[in-house]
């Protein structure tokens, strides 16, 4: 575990992919052909911890998805890739745009597609109910599924090995 936090605690810059990590893998499609998707909550009051750290957070996916923007946008993410099949050109694009190296990155994803950014990064991250062959090639796998805290608990692991976590959390217990 101690290698592990060492690479969290390197981590300027998470990405998620959506389907199957930020939700559990379901596809809502209504008659009209409306997506609809479900979100964590506690996902997401994760993700906003440990933006106010000073970690940035993007997403990638291989879907388009008007409840993805609208729900990035309510957790002020403003990296956000969709509709990329081939997700290494975004990888690269943001790499530039915030000046990163691969090593200050964490991916977390589910299924093969993420595989390329996975082997690339700095803590490839694998949610408890991803395919095998992910989980094969991850440096951690969180505790929960997809859609169902998975992002909360590398959110909570990046701020434990860099030493925020605590901080975060007194905000709650203070009086």
């Amino acid at each position: 575990m101690q290698d592990i936090l060492k690479k969290a605690a390197k981590i300027r810059l998470l990405i998620f992919d959506v389907d199957g990590v930020l939700t559990d893998g379901s596809l809502f499609i209504d008659t009209e052909g409306r997506e609809h998707k479900v979100f964590h909550s506690r996902d997401g009051h994760g993700m906003k911890m440990l933006q106010s750290t000073g970690v940035t957070i993007a997403i990638i996916s291989g879907r388009s998805s008007e409840a993805v923007i609208y729900r990035m946008k309510s957790l002020g993410i403003e990296h956000v890739y969709l509709g990329r099949q081939e997700k290494i050109p975004a990888f690269e694009d943001i790499l530039a745009r915030l000046s990163l190296n691969p090593g200050q990155v964490a991916y977390v994803g589910d299924d093969v597609v993420d595989l390329p950014i996975m082997r690339r990064v700095g803590l490839a991250v694998a949610v408890q109910d991803a395919h095998d062959l992910v989980k094969k090639h991850a440096h951690w796998q969180t505790t929960q599924p997809g859609g169902r805290g998975a992002a909360r608990d590398i959110c909570e692991l990046i701020m434990e090995a860099q030493g925020t976590l605590d901080e975060q959390m007194q905000k709650y217990i203070t009086d």
